[in-house]
């Protein structure tokens, strides 16, 4: 088993080949423990999973091991609405997990003087990072919180760092210091935004994870172009919370149905079971394929569940119901698209191409922004379904 502490951790992450040499100097100068509140709920992204909370002041030693163990440590709940040491709804704040962390900054590959905005600066320990890397007169960090950037300033200026450091709409990026050499991105985004292709350097690196609507993420490296173009390859899958900007706020299930259930819902069988498209990889793969249309499954007691999918112009919807032992499953869909239809073709393509991995897909915004997913290389699209 690891030694507990920064020493044990060190010689996890280099075992596992994300913490590379130049690197650790800046995490040996820059403790994880200085960026971290007292109360804090390990390995929660989604606000499922998990332990439960953690206090250091009634489990110092539980909270050490937390803090040199491989989780992301929850810090916020609720934008900061709720208080106390239970859950609340929707996890807004992290420091996140140290093997994405130096995974992300490896990939940002910056070097002594490279100019760095960083979006999203969180608890405060990557603007560390950075600022120690680099030189903090180096390093922007833009924060969106306003409690969550004064704790994160804070503690910079204690471990003796001073990044310019703003509160404010990260999604903008902070054009009064561009172009930056690199910028890395600490939240999930769904569009990666042109302000931000628009203040990186030509040959410039932007490292951000990447959802789709469908569900699943990865982080991707962009290096912008000359003509203002962005492209680059998904380097592996992650799970953050989403930038605040992009949130996408669901419609209730009711909007959707017109009447008692089936609701003139159409009803089909098939043998593509709803288990097969929920893990994190055929829905990310399934998301870069299709528009518009999002997964909620609605659970029962027994096992089985009910898959429903809607689209985001409250328009059209589809059931899949899953039980166990089954190799038939009852689907309905109502509207005029057919969501199940669509959802399957996603999925047959990927299976076709041999179920590619995170690592084989890539991303492109053309000079435009119009952006385009691709299988092993930019001329290879993926096809859009629906």
């Amino acid at each position: 088993m690891t030694e507990a502490g920064p020493e044990g951790l060190a010689s996890l992450l280099m075992d596992m080949k994300v913490l590379a040499s130049d690197w650790l100097p800046a995490y040996r100068a820059v403790p994880r423990e200085a960026f971290v509140p007292d109360l804090i709920w390990p390995g929660v992204t989604d606000g499922t999973g998990g332990a439960e909370a953690i206090d250091r002041r009634t489990d110092p030693a539980a909270w050490f091991r937390a803090v040199y163990s491989d989780v992301s440590l929850t810090t916020q709940w609720d934008d900061g609405a709720h208080t106390g040491s239970r859950r609340g709804r929707n996890p807004s704040c992290s420091n996140s997990q140290p093997s994405m962390v130096f995974s992300m900054l490896g990939a940002l590959e910056v070097r002594p003087e490279s100019a760095v905005l960083e979006v999203g600066t969180g608890t405060g320990w990557n603007a560390g990072l950075l600022s120690e890397r680099v030189g903090s007169h180096n390093v922007v960090t833009v924060e969106c919180d306003p409690r969550s950037a004064l704790t994160a300033h804070a503690r910079l200026h204690a471990a003796g760092y001073s990044p310019v450091a703003i509160v404010g709409d990260g999604s903008l990026g902070w054009p009064a210091r561009a172009p930056y050499d690199g910028v890395l991105i600490t939240a999930s985004l769904r569009e990666i935004p042109a302000e931000i292709i628009g203040q990186t350097e030509p040959g410039g690196l932007i490292v951000s994870p990447y959802a789709t609507e469908y569900g699943g993420e990865a982080v991707v490296r962009l290096t912008v172009q000359e003509d203002g173009s962005a492209g680059g390859p998904f380097i592996g899958p992650s799970a953050f919370m989403r930038l605040r900007r992009q949130r996408t706020f669901r419609t209730d299930t009711r909007e959707y149905l017109r009447g008692p259930w089936p609701a003139g819902g159409r009803r089909t069988e098939t043998v593509l079971s709803p288990e097969a498209v929920g893990d994190w990889l055929p829905m990310f793969a399934i998301g870069l394929q299709t528009r518009g249309m999002f997964p909620w499954a609605q659970h029962y007691a027994d096992g089985s569940y009910t898959l429903w999918l809607r689209d985001t112009a409250v328009t059209s919807w589809a059931t899949a119901d899953y039980e166990p032992g089954k190799d038939v499953f009852e689907v309905y869909q109502g509207g005029p698209r057919d969501l199940w239809s669509e959802l399957t073709a996603a999925y047959v393509w990927w299976d076709d191409q041999g179920r590619p991995g995170f690592e084989r897909f890539g991303l492109t915004l053309g000079p435009d922004g119009t952006p385009w997913a691709w299988l092993d290389s930019p001329d290879h699209p993926v096809r859009a379904v629906g």
